[in-house]
């Protein structure tokens, strides 16, 4: 069994993903084996109070970057975009940017 905080590994504030708070959406990186299950209990467990209705994953390559002569890539991650329910409580992490 994964700890929550192994799953979850940090929040994503980018203007796109802050537009997606109104509708209740929030992004986060999350660990590349972990399923839409796992997510979503991981969600619940890091932030009291809070129901996950859904989870949408997806799978970010990694860039290729030169330095100089040398060409190697970014690393690749997983993100995950979590719709709670509109009766749960907020993420007050998300709600502090706004």
């Amino acid at each position: 069994m994964k700890l929550a905080q192994d799953i979850v590994i940090r929040p994503i504030i980018t203007e796109r993903s802050m537009s997606g708070i109104a509708a209740g959406k929030y992004t986060f990186e999350v660990a590349k084996t972990a399923n839409k299950i796992e997510i979503a209990s991981a969600i619940e467990t890091l932030f009291p109070g809070t129901k996950v209705a859904a989870v949408n994953t997806m799978n970010v390559s990694g860039k290729t970057k030169r330095m100089g002569r040398n060409v190697g890539t970014t690393r690749s991650w997983k993100k995950a975009v979590v719709t709670i329910k509109a009766d749960s409580k907020k993420i007050e992490f998300f709600e502090s940017m706004i």
